[in-house]
């Protein structure tokens, strides 16, 4: 075997096959492909191929046993991306793009999250490497000194090119304009492999990012003229209802609908929030087909969605990557329409997701963050701070706001690995054996518990009656990486269709004088949130670039766009470029109707992206009266460094509660 290995070229095949099986056997055991036919499972198998032989190959041009050096380097590379999206799918079921590189700060606070998402069995994934170094201290002394001739690297890069351009051929026979519609990203990786999909992705960020210097004032005009054939006619019984009315928004954080009325052990899981559901004199108005939009950024995608009504990047997060943009948010509208004041209460610091630089763009006048609360380590799980003391060192906050105010406050106790402390669960978790499924109940019921305290401290302070109070999910909490276990919750096989209809999350709305309508089944999206608001504070959205209409609108639009290009009608629904029946689940052929749904969904993605990426709101002005948002006049930050309190209220500088009190 020695004498076999002694040649770098022999070297180099063995790192080739070793990381070239060790990439199909990850494929095949962590990602969810959904491999479809032959072709599919043959692609899968060989895409690495190329791959591997291109950039390995790149280090036979070093000389003598540097060639040995550099392919264990960029072996382990590779094998460090491969393993980094191995660990990032398990959580987000997707993977990681260029964008998300550019949230490093973010990870900071994902340590416990991060690490229950790796298991000491994936030591095995770094066999390769071991094995390809204790071969080269065996081996070294054999190798020739020389550099190889360039005609073999030369020929293995071309081996590698022709590899690659027969996979792309039949990627292409078998999934038509695979890199032109690249709203999915499994396609990519299902066809061309991971180490492909990073390089289009960076190509594709370059693309996009060069949009903004090329973009101009024209570049608006069809997406303004997109919005306004869409607009939905206000419903004139609640045109301005809530006009002058405080509006309370809560961020339940990564909560799915199938928990509303869920029971486990023969207990309730969110008794609270069911009776705002079930109980007519609540006044509620519950929409149980409301679905979140987001895509990688979850959580920042739905604030950028619910504050906006545009839809979030493919790839990434626009907080992040389009912090700086021009926006017309909602918070700005209704300062300038009605003179609303604004704030964010969240127990993170200000700086997560880039919170401390975008709402500035969004007109948002305080930023209530960690430094502001008591972040002490009984307060402290997980993301940050527990809801319940957040809910409870919210109130002075929410009571020194300015009236009429927009509070959006969200929760983060409920966020995976869903952890709470042993003492604070007041319910067993499931039994199904997966962990992140199991305790997802307890966390659930103890953000139950914080809502109803929070409630009842509203209505003791007096807040509660006369304010619009809506909740929301923001994003799904089970992925359908833990479909065997939400199989057993649900009782019935997780298929790509149903995975697809748990995508709904619960919107609940309370409006003051108004009786609750009970639950309404009109499907709608987080894109319909902020139309809605505006029309019941007797504000008309026509002139706002909008890509969501009226909820109450009888004209309100209830095909539900998901960013990979998917949607979900009230009949019918498109999962991965496979159309179901909604009743039966079953798959159908499209019809005509369908196919042009369809384009019309992948056109408004396709506005809403150019509208971000060229950063196209600086070239619009809805109306003659508004003023751009100036983000100079903000600055967020509790500088006093001492938690807030009620007795310290009067001795805050106005500009940390209001940065722009005369605007």
């Amino acid at each position: 075997m020695k004498k076999v290995l002694t040649s770098k070229m022999s070297f180099f095949f063995v790192a080739v096959i070793l990381l070239w099986l060790k990439s199909y056997l990850i494929y095949v055991n962590e990602f969810n492909l959904d491999i479809k036919n032959g072709m599919q499972e043959f692609l899968l198998f060989f895409n690495p191929l190329s791959s591997a032989l291109i950039f390995l190959g790149f280090a036979l041009f070093a000389k003598g046993r540097r060639a040995g050096i550099w392919i264990i380097i960029i072996d382990t590379l590779m094998s460090f991306l491969l393993y980094a999206n191995v660990v990032f799918y398990r959580f987000n079921n997707d993977y990681i793009t260029l964008p998300t590189l550019t949230q490093t700060d973010n990870f900071g606070s994902l340590g416990s999250s991060i690490a229950s998402l790796m298991n000491w069995t994936d030591i095995v994934y770094a066999l390769d490497v071991v094995i390809l170094i204790a071969l080269f201290i065996w081996l070294k002394k054999g190798w020739s000194t020389e550099r190889m001739s360039r005609k073999k690297p030369i020929l293995v890069l071309i081996i590698g090119l022709i590899a690659f351009s027969f996979n792309l051929g039949l990627a292409e026979a078998d999934r038509p304009e695979l890199l032109k519609r690249t709203f999915d990203r499994n396609y990519i990786v299902k066809y061309l492999g991971i180490y492909n999909f990073s390089i289009y992705d960076a190509l594709q960020n370059i693309k996009s990012s060069s949009q903004r210097v090329l973009a101009d004032s024209d570049d608006i005009t069809e997406v303004e003229n997109y919005t306004k054939n869409k607009y939905a006619e206000p419903n004139p019984e609640l045109f301005g209802v809530a006009k002058g009315k405080n509006i309370i928004k809560i961020h339940l954080e990564s909560f799915q609908t199938f928990l509303i009325n869920y029971e486990l052990h023969g207990e309730e899981v969110t008794p609270f929030l069911n009776s705002l559901v079930n109980d007519p004199e609540q006044d509620y108005t519950y929409f149980d087909n409301f679905f979140h939009q987001t895509e990688q950024g979850k959580t920042a995608d739905a604030e950028l969605i619910m504050d906006n009504s545009i839809y979030g990047l493919p790839t990434g997060s626009a907080f992040t990557t389009r912090g700086t943009n021009t926006y017309q948010s909602l918070p700005a509208i209704i300062n300038q329409q009605q003179g609303y004041t604004s704030a964010v209460f969240h127990g993170d610091y200000k700086s997560f997701w880039n919170r401390d630089e975008i709402y500035k763009q969004f007109g948002i006048d305080t930023y209530f963050d960690a430094s502001y609360y008591d972040m002490s380590e009984d307060n402290v799980i997980n993301y940050g701070l527990l809801d319940k003391p957040f809910f409870k060192e919210s109130m002075p906050m929410l009571e020194s706001l300015e009236e009429p105010f927009y509070a959006h406050l969200m929760t983060l106790t409920h966020h995976h690995p869903y952890i709470v402390p042993e003492e604070l669960a007041s319910i067993a978790p499931a039994e199904t054996g997966d962990k992140s499924v199991d305790t997802y109940f307890q966390t659930a019921r103890y953000l139950d518990e914080s809502l109803e305290q929070f409630f009842n401290d509203l209505k003791e302070d007096g807040l509660y009656e006369d304010s619009v109070i809506l909740l929301y999910g923001d994003h799904y909490g089970i992925s359908n990486n833990h479909n065997r276990a939400m199989g057993e919750i649900i009782g019935e096989e997780i298929t790509p269709f149903m995975n697809a209809q748990l995508q709904r999350v619960p919107l609940l709305i309370k409006i003051p004088g108004v009786e609750g309508m009970g639950t309404i089944h009109e499907y709608a999206g987080q894109m319909d949130v902020m139309p809605t608001l505006l029309h019941l504070l007797g504000i008309d959205g026509q002139d706002y670039i909008q890509f969501g209409t009226d909820l109450f609108s009888k004209g309100h639009k209830d095909i539900v766009p998901f960013r990979r290009g998917d949607f979900i009608t009230p009949e019918y629904s498109l999962v991965s470029g496979t159309y179901y029946d909604n009743t039966t689940g079953e798959e159908i052929e499209p019809t005509e109707e369908m196919t042009k749904t369809k384009n019309e969904v992948l056109h408004e993605l396709e506005l809403s992206d150019r509208l971000l990426n060229g950063d196209l709101l600086r070239f619009y002005s809805p109306n003659e009266d508004w003023t751009p948002v100036d983000p100079s006049e903000y600055r967020y930050g509790n500088e006093s460094g001492v938690p807030f309190k009620v007795e310290e209220t009067p001795e805050i500088p106005v500009d940390m509660r209001n940065p722009s009190p005369l605007k």
